[in-house]
């Protein structure tokens, strides 16, 4: 008895793995047969796929640009008229003690004027001047980091020189990268938005080109119930053309992608080099390909599904279902 009963699990075992292969490999062939009304199919869902795949490879890409974020946050301090040099130092100490920034300068007044005088032309004209009036300044960048980090650091740091009395202003250009991380937060929204929005678009059609399939078989699967069949047996082969569908949508979303970047990839290059930045493109690796085509094709299982668990439903109302 012992013996027999592992027997049985393997023969079962095997059949179970003949028959879904049976369906997986001859759903494929149906497809096939159908050139036409495969490739309309195919080429809605690629699109719907592509679209928010697109958007989410710009978005990466965009992340990963070198922007220079060191350069670009650095905090300007002018000091007030009048500070002298003690007092400036002992401000550069504190921010040395409390932030350990990336680098710290100081430009004293004579050096400003200096600075100014050779960058300007206008020697003569500013030997007029009585006295010197630019102030002390100091130049402090924090440690560098994420795009979140850097941006924590500013504004801890700004925050804490408005509370020094011998500051009269600070001033960064890190705004615009604020500006564009709000922008990409966006973006990142927007993808999951449209991801949403396109995912059910792939269902749905999917689940009409399935829903139009399981009706031209109406009559197969009607005596297929009445000899006894269940409704795994019944739904199988539907399944497993849905699942085809989405695989070759993601498929061809891919490919699209591909395309599109080859495409952009050169205007988008020397538009980079105009800003002295040399960028490489990223598609996708590996693992997020597999993701791709993991998603359509769970999209495209599911949206048979529903069309042919809709029509077993039907079958069940009329009394004409057989075994579950």
């Amino acid at each position: 008895m012992s013996i027999a009963w592992p027997g049985r699990v393997s023969r079962r075992v095997r059949a179970w793995a003949r028959q879904h292969s049976y369906s997986f490999f001859s759903s494929l062939g149906v497809i096939l047969k159908h050139k036409t009304g495969t490739l309309m199919t195919v080429l809605v869902l690629g699109i719907a796929m592509f679209l928010p795949l697109g958007l989410y490879i710009t978005l990466d890409n965009l992340d990963g640009v070198d922007l220079r974020q060191e350069e670009w946050s650095a905090v300007t301090v002018f000091f007030k008229p009048g500070v002298d040099s003690e007092q400036v130092q002992r401000v550069a100490d504190q921010l040395i003690e409390r932030f350990s920034p990336a680098a710290l300068t100081l430009t004293s007044p004579e050096q400003g004027m200096a600075d100014f005088r050779a960058a300007s032309g206008f020697g003569q004209s500013l030997d007029m001047l009585d006295e010197n009036p630019l102030p002390w300044v100091m130049q402090v960048s924090p440690q560098g980091g994420s795009r979140e980090q850097i941006e924590g650091r500013v504004t801890e740091l700004t925050a804490y020189l408005e509370t020094v009395d011998s500051v009269e202003l600070t001033q960064f250009d890190y705004k615009w990268l604020q500006r564009l991380g709000r922008l990409m937060e966006l973006g990142e929204a927007a993808v999951m938005v449209l991801t949403l929005l396109f995912g059910l678009a792939v269902v749905v059609v999917v689940a009409n080109t399935i829903r139009l399939d399981v009706a031209s078989h109406a009559e197969e699967i009607e005596i297929l119930a009445l000899v006894g069949a269940g409704n795994g047996f019944v739904r199988q082969p539907f399944l497993y053309t849905g699942l085809w569908y989405g695989l070759m949508g993601g498929a061809l979303a891919i490919v699209l992608l591909a395309l599109a970047m080859f495409y952009l990839s050169r205007p988008l290059g020397l538009l980079l080099e105009t800003y002295g930045t040399v960028f490489d493109m990223r598609g996708l690796d590996v693992q997020r390909t597999v993701w791709v085509l993991a998603g359509g094709a769970l999209m495209g299982w599911l949206g048979a599904w529903i069309a042919v668990r809709r029509y077993l439903r039907k079958l069940r109302i009329g009394g004409r279902l057989g075994k579950s």
